[in-house]
C-alpha cells in the first residue's frame, strides 16, 4: 500500500493546529502498553496522555525503554499488551492514517551525502505532495528557513556539522506539515552550540504542531517542554506539566541567620503554613531550610518577621531554586527503593 499523498495548497502554508486541547483527542493516548521480548519487559503498561499543539519532554535514562515507545507508537513494532492512539487513531490498525499526519526523526539521521539540503527535502517531499512545483518549493524554502539552513541550503550535506543534520532531520519531519513530531533524542550527541540550535527550532515550532521527544538530558527539559513524564526501566514514574513538576505543593526558602539559628527554628515551627526546618549550624551563621505551604497566602509574607521577632539577624533570605535534576533523581530513587 502506498503512503497517502496531499495536495499543496495554493497558499503551501497550513494554518496551525488548535491550541484547544478540549477540540479533539490528545495527539497522543497510550493505555497499559507494553512490549515483552520473550522474558525482557522492555515497556511495562505506560498510560500516557499528551495534549495537542504541546512540547512533550519523554524523560529517561538510556535504556529506560524511550526507543521502544516510541517505535510502538509509529507502529514500527506491535505492542504486546495495552494500545496507543494518536489523534483517536489506533496504532495498530490504522497506522498508514497516521503517518500521514506524523513527522518522526531517528536519534541519528542518515543522508545521501552528494545531497544538497534543498535536495534531501525535495526529494522527501515527493512522497506527501503533488500540484504545482513552485508551490513545492516554497514549501521547501520556507522550511529550510524555518531550521535556520536557508544559507547552506545548496551545500552538499557530507559537509554538515551534527547540529546541522539534526536541524536537517527535523526539517525532513516538519516539511509535509505534520499534525506531530515525533523526535527521538534529538540533541543526545551535539555540543553546546548544537544542542541550542536544535532546542530554538522547536521553540519555532510551538505554535506549528504537537511535539514529543525523547531525551535523557534533563536541562534540555526544562528549557523548552511544557509537559514532561520520566520513565525509568520501562515504568512510568511520573507524567506532569512540568511547571507542577518543579513547583510541587510546598516552597523551600534559604535562610541565613548569625549565631545560634535554634530561637528563630522554634518560632518557624509554631507557625501552620511551616512544614519542616532544617538547621544547619556554621562557625558564624546558621542556615535554615524553610519549607513552607504553597497554597498559604501568609507563608512567605510573614516568614522572614518570624525571623526577626525571634531576635536574629538575618544574613541572608532568598526562595531556593529546584531543577529538574533534583526532581528527577528524587522521583526515580524513590521509586526504586
Amino acid at each position: 500500500m502506498r503512503t497517502p499523498i496531499l495536495q499543496v495548497p495554493t497558499d503551501a502554508r497550513r494554518a496551525p493546529p488548535s491550541a484547544d486541547p478540549t477540540a479533539g483527542p490528545p495527539a497522543i493516548r497510550t493505555t497499559a502498553m507494553g512490549k515483552r521480548y520473550d522474558d525482557v519487559v522492555a515497556l511495562d503498561h505506560l498510560d500516557l496522555e499528551v495534549p495537542t499543539h504541546a512540547i512533550f519532554g519523554f524523560l529517561g535514562p538510556n535504556g529506560a525503554g524511550k526507543t521502544t515507545a516510541i517505535k510502538l507508537l509509529l507502529g514500527l513494532a506491535r505492542p504486546t499488551s495495552g494500545r496507543a492512539q494518536l489523534f483517536g487513531l489506533d496504532s495498530v490498525t490504522d497506522s498508514l492514517a497516521i503517518r500521514a499526519r506524523v513527522g518522526y526523526l531517528a536519534q541519528e539521521p542518515r543522508f545521501y551525502d552528494h545531497l544538497t539540503a534543498r535536495e534531501v527535502l525535495a526529494f522527501t517531499a515527493r512522497f506527501f505532495y503533488r500540484g504545482p512545483t513552485a508551490a513545492v518549493r516554497a514549501r521547501i524554502d520556507e522550511t529550510l528557513e524555518l531550521v535556520g539552513l536557508a544559507d547552506k541550503a545548496d551545500r552538499p550535506t557530507r559537509g554538515f556539522s551534527g547540529g546541522e543534520r539534526q536541524r536537517l532531520g527535523i526539517a525532513q519531519a516538519q516539511v509535509n506539515h505534520p499534525d506531530l513530531l515525533i523526535l527521538d533524542e534529538p540533541a543526545a550527541a551535539l555540543d553546546p552550540l548544537g544542542r541550542r540550535d536544535v532546542l530554538e527550532v522547536m521553540e519555532r515550532l510551538r505554535d506549528r504542531t504537537t511535539i514529543f521527544y525523547s531525551t535523557h538530558i534533563l536541562d534540555d527539559v526544562q528549557r523548552v517542554s511544557d509537559h514532561v513524564a520520566i520513565l525509568d526501566h520501562g515504568r512510568l514514574v511520573t507524567s506532569a506539566a512540568t511547571a507542577d513538576l518543579l513547583h510541587g505543593s510546598t516552597t523551600t526558602f534559604d535562610v541565613e541567620v548569625r549565631g545560634d539559628g535554634q530561637p528563630s527554628a522554634r518560632a518557624l515551627r509554631q507557625r501552620p503554613w511551616v512544614h519542616d526546618v532544617a538547621v544547619t549550624p556554621g562557625p558564624v551563621a546558621t542556615a535554615l531550610a524553610v519549607t513552607v505551604s504553597d497554597d498559604d497566602e501568609a507563608a512567605e509574607q510573614d516568614l522572614l518577621p518570624t525571623v526577626l521577632a525571634a531576635g536574629a539577624t538575618v544574613v541572608r533570605f532568598a526562595p531556593r531554586q529546584f531543577d529538574l535534576e533534583d526532581v528527577f533523581l528524587q522521583l526515580v530513587e524513590g521509586d526504586r527503593s
